[in-house]
């Protein structure tokens, strides 16, 4: 055959051959099915036979002539060209020979289903995706059918964005040709496909591998018709054997695109049932499964030498190390009737790779305003601009440069107005449908899966457009003013004292990882509880299913009871777990994993819950199950929960999420601090109940680390042993710190705290606020008393206060006094960085 390559023959130096795409499949065909990778076969029509049909058509010549001197930019002249060209296309004959080729290899395939796929010769270059440029066609059965897709496909080459997109590029209308691959089907019409990528999408983080799946054909995902389930898988704990999933996010999968019931009908769309749409499209199994390909993917293709496809290489500041690797921006399926999951196409990820990673840009609004809409945030930009709400791509002539584009969800038609907008709002789509991968590319501001952003805003309306605030993205009224501070970070110096941060919301954890750290000095678990689990502990224990129909029993020692109402609440939330516990467990320990995967293998030092009974009161719930203290603060709190038989329970599930992360998932990075301890006693008591609970090892009768001590533990256990510290927030941990160094592995001073018990100042107090001040000499006493006495006792001592945040002098304070490390909020930690280091250099001389 002269035309035709099946998969065997194809490598990854055949892309001038067979195209980007093609050559993919061929390579992996052919050297990662013997790995367990599953790979449909198939076979490509190379770029010569797409030659070969325009010559013996005559219609080079032509084609040229109608792109000469066109303007992509004149909307109405692009669509006349595009037409133009598709036309002579379709209309012309395939030549005998060719004809014959395709139709005998279809055959050898096994003449039954398959996708017909374009593959252009320039397409998934590392700094050019060409994303959805041309098309692909899905369920394509019978001689007919196939060479019209075909053809189909050869007119795709020239479709306006495809048109639009080369012009952009600087490449030449006659240097590209088309491949079209012809693929066996994977039957995901009755069963799941999705995307993956090798890379945090998002921040680009290098470690993690994101995938999106969603009932059905996998074109509406690619598209961003639904709004499909995300996982987040830890590559590092992966390779060890670990089960890191690190993040778990329910979509809504409303609609799927199936197999047609007709002749001419190839697909059609349909609901999805309304039980399918509340449970994950994928197991845990299947997520392994799946992500263990992608690093076996991205494994082969960082070894391999060819321009394509070339080895990235990235500096992981906090290794001190350079890495190889070569993100993968992945198409798999699984097949509805065996169940088997397949691996449909690979091209490299063509944003963060090969971005300039020694910047830091960090967009930062200086006021709020009105949220109109949310949805999960593309990037980490803010726009703003007049909206221009279109929800048909026929009108998107009348899109001006600098507006907000809002439509139901965008394709590749859409392209020509995509990079002339100043942010991109959708009603559908996830993070991994069209529009978010051409606004990375282009660098916009984009919100995915609003649902109603369409019906809510206006054309003309001014909006603005912020992705800069963590997982969800939100479009204010109002243009709203913001800054934009950028950052080299390679010129830091590194310091002495170790420069931590403080960190609450997992979702924006791995786009604080790429600032210069030392870890996580403070990770709150309150933070989590609030915003993942919702839901107050002690209620989730005490829930019933028969509580929809009647309120629960009584709380021992209360009056009040949890009404239907909230039972309604819990019961919609807890959808899909066996037991209210595990929804608990599990949403404590993803949020706990993902903090701990961003920052890997530095430490994350993990705060138990530090909620006051009021705060407890505010989770549903909770109201049934917390006191009404007049001083919250200086109440039931911190440590005393914990041994407290009312709440012990609540505390073991805490526990076990801890064990579970570092046991299940592997984060052996994460230690753990209690907090509000106010005496030696309730410490041992704490410790007792981490042992009770196989959190710390039973044989360790303290956690002093001199040898003595420690010989009754395995080597292999110290290395490994869970830290864990003691908040230094009350005078009597000061004046007791050699006891309680006989208990905890060191101090984290909480300086909040610890000013307003040493000054008696309620810090929550307006009356009294002019007397608060962490600066006061006698705060200053207390915190160089606890540094020397935990250093006399080998302890290490740092601090997670606001305080070094807040005041540069304080933080210099700290670094004279030798304290350890210092934990910062994350939008400080590079000025104050800079200041310590000054410090130090001082010091030095």
């Amino acid at each position: 055959m002269n035309y035709i390559k099946f998969f065997n023959q194809i490598s990854i130096s055949d892309v001038p051959l067979v195209g980007g795409k093609n050559a993919s499949l061929g390579e992996m065909y052919r050297h990662l099915v013997k790995k367990g990778v599953n790979i449909p076969n198939g076979f490509a029509i190379t770029a010569q036979g797409y030659q070969y049909f325009l010559e013996k058509n005559q219609l080079n010549d032509e084609i040229a002539s109608i792109l000469a001197g066109l303007d992509v930019k004149n909307i109405e002249k692009l669509k006349e060209a595009g037409a133009r060209i598709r036309k002579l296309i379709l209309s012309a004959a395939f030549p005998q020979d060719l004809h014959a080729e395709i139709i005998s290899a279809y055959h050898k395939l096994g003449g039954g289903d398959v996708a017909v796929r374009s593959s252009a010769t320039a397409e998934d270059l590392p700094d050019a995706s060409f994303a959805g440029q041309q098309e692909t066609y899905l369920h394509i059965k019978g001689n007919y059918h196939l060479l019209e897709s075909v053809k189909k496909c050869f007119a795709s080459l020239f479709t306006d964005r495809a048109i639009s997109y080369r012009e952009d590029k600087g490449f030449k209308h006659a240097d590209i040709y088309l491949s079209v691959g012809v693929q066996e089907m994977v039957r995901s019409d009755s069963g799941v496909s999705g995307v993956m990528f090798t890379i945090d999408t998002e921040s680009g983080h290098p470690e993690i591998i994101l995938i999106n799946a969603s009932y059905g054909l996998g074109e509406y995902v690619v598209k961003g018709v639904v709004n499909p389930d995300e996982y987040y898988v830890h590559k590092p704990t992966l390779r060890q054997g670990f089960r890191s999933i690190v993040g778990k996010t329910l979509g809504s999968k409303a609609r799927k695109l199936v197999y047609g019931t007709g002749d001419n009908i190839f697909t059609q769309d349909t609901a999805v049932p309304f039980e399918d749409r509340r449970r994950f499209a994928l197991s845990d199994d299947e997520i392994f499964e799946l992500a263990r390909w992608g690093l076996i993917i991205e494994e082969h293709y960082a070894k391999l030498k060819v321009k394509s496809f070339r080895q990235r290489r990235i500096r992981l500041r906090r290794k001190k190390s350079k890495v190889r690797y070569c993100p993968m921006d992945i198409e798999w399926a699984k097949d509805g009737r065996n169940g088997k999951l397949y691996i449909v196409q690979a091209r490299p990820e063509t944003v963060h790779s090969v971005r300039q990673r020694n910047i830091i840009e960090e967009y930062i609004l200086t006021e709020r305003g009105r949220v109109l809409v949310q949805g999960a945030s593309v990037g980490s930009k803010i726009g703003a601009g007049p909206a221009r709400v279109i929800t048909d791509v026929q009108n998107i002539n009348q899109f001006k440069e600098g507006e907000v584009l809002v439509t139901e969800i965008t394709d590749p038609d859409w392209e020509p107005i995509m990079k002339k907008a100043a942010a991109i709002v959708t009603n559908s789509g996830g993070r991994t449908s069209h529009a978010a991968i051409v606004s990375r590319e282009l660098g916009l501001p984009c919100i995915v899966g609003t649902v109603q952003a369409t019906q809510i805003l206006r054309t003309g309306q001014e909006v603005t457009v912020s992705c800069a605030e963590g997982e969800f993205g939100k479009v204010y009224q109002g243009r709203l003013p913001f800054k934009v501070h950028k950052v080299a970070i390679d010129k830091f110096v590194r310091t002495k004292t170790q420069i931590m941060m403080n960190v609450g919301d997992p979702e924006i954890a791995f786009n604080y990882a790429q600032i210069p750290n030392d870890g996580v000095g403070l990770a709150r678990l309150e933070f989590i509880i609030n915003n993942s689990v919702k839901i107050h502990p002690l209620a989730l224990l005490d829930f019933r299913k028969e509580c929809k129909i009647k309120p629960l029993p009584q709380v021992k020692k209360k009056t009040r009871q949890i009404d239907d109402h909230i039972c309604r609440k819990i019961s919609e939330l807890i959808q899909g777990y066996k037991k209210p516990s595990d929804y608990f467990t599990d949403k404590l320990s993803l949020g706990i994993a993902r903090i701990a995967a961003a920052f890997y293998p530095q430490e994350v030092i993990l705060r138990f819950s530090d909620f006051k009974s009021n705060e407890y009161a505010s989770l549903i719930g909770g109201e049934a199950y917390e006191p009404n203290e007049e001083n919250p603060m200086l109440g039931w709190r911190g440590a005393s929960r914990y041994y407290d038989p009312s709440f012990r329970q609540a505390f073991d599930m805490e526990c076990q999420a801890v064990r579970r992360v570092r046991e299940e998932m592997g984060f052996k990075n994460v230690s753990v601090m209690v907090p509000f301890c106010r005496t030696p006693e309730e410490g041992r008591k704490v410790m007792e109940i981490l042992k009770e609970n196989k959190v710390i090892n039973p044989n360790v009768k303290c956690q002093m680390s001199n040898q003595i001590q420690m010989s009754n533990v395995k080597k292999t256990s110290i290395s490994n042993r869970l830290k864990v510290y003691v908040m230094c927030e009350i005078p009597s941990n000061v004046i007791l710190a050699e006891e309680f160094a006989k208990i905890f592995d060191g101090f984290s001073i909480g300086s909040n705290d610890l000013t307003q018990l040493t000054l008696g100042v309620d810090r929550d107090s307006p009356l009294v606020a002019h007397i608060y001040n962490e600066r006061d000499q006698a705060v200053r006493l207390m915190i160089s008393q606890v540094i020397k006495i935990a250093h006399k006792c080998g302890r290490k001592v740092g601090i997670c206060g606001q305080a070094p945040s807040d005041f540069p002098d304080f933080a210099e304070f700290l670094v004279e006094q030798g304290i350890d490390s210092i934990s910062l909020n994350p939008d400080t930690v590079i000025s104050t960085r800079l200041a310590i280091a000054k410090t130090e250099k001082r010091q030095n001389k």
